[in-house]
């Protein structure tokens, strides 16, 4: 495959970070736009670190617990991502809210996953909530972070089926292999510039385009997020 200019990536992550190792995974392919420059936690026991090193990645473990406020924290993990000089930054189970200052300093270039189909089911405890609404597609969410949680624009999406006596955990392991589908093309997609943030909301980038200005040069256009269906949901 033609390798390709990748940009920097950091990841913020609170645990064992396994969709961080789907995006690891990921640039290790010469045609992904992006290599991933830093991983930051906020929990210095977070097993992700540990697989961030063995791949020879840079790590700071953050621990908030050694610092008297939020601000005072977010001031250390901003150092960190300063050293780093990321173009994107990604929140792989970032389990720490962050200010606004924080959110708008990285606006349009912060993303995360989150275990539902937004706008359904923002916040926690997202695949009981699923099954007690007695839904019957699950799924999952590639936006941008704004100041309001879990209310970014949207980016793509993977739904998966929910099956007659799942649990909270099984659904949840059936979700997960599509969120690490699900994110790395999210990010490929920012990191081409095929998606990018304007006025509040999603813009995409259409080849061919849908029209051009008067002076024949390619506009952008607002359309639906990407929906990708795993084939547990194809069966219903």
């Amino acid at each position: 495959m033609k390798a390709v200019p990748k940009k920097r990536i950091a990841i913020l992550i609170s645990g064992r970070g396994s969709n961080m190792g789907a995006i690891i995974a990921a640039c290790m392919d010469p045609s992904f736009p992006g290599e991933v420059a830093a991983v930051i936690s906020n929990r210095a026991d977070a097993a992700g670190l540990e697989t961030a090193q063995r791949h020879g990645i840079a790590v700071h473990a953050i621990d908030q617990k050694a610092y008297a406020s939020r601000e005072a924290h977010e001031a250390a993990v901003l150092a960190a991502l300063e050293a780093a000089q990321p173009e994107i930054l990604c929140l792989a189970g970032y389990m720490r809210l962050l200010t606004a200052d924080f959110v708008r300093r990285f606006e349009g270039r912060m993303i995360n996953i989150h275990p539902s189909l937004l706008p359904l089911f923002p916040g926690l405890d997202t695949h009981a909530r699923a099954i007690a609404a007695g839904m019957r597609v699950h799924g999952c969410t590639v936006h941008y972070v704004t100041e309001r949680m879990d209310e970014g624009p949207i980016i793509a999406q993977a739904a998966v089926a929910i099956e007659p006596g799942d649990s909270a955990e099984i659904l949840a392991d059936r979700l997960l292999a599509a969120e690490h589908r699900l994110y790395p093309h999210a990010l490929r997609l920012v990191l081409s510039g095929e998606v990018r943030m304007v006025n509040g909301q999603a813009a995409f980038r259409r080849r061919p385009p849908l029209q051009q200005d008067e002076g024949g040069e390619e506009s952008e256009a607002l359309r639906p997020p990407q929906i990708l269906v795993s084939p547990d949901a194809r069966r219903h």
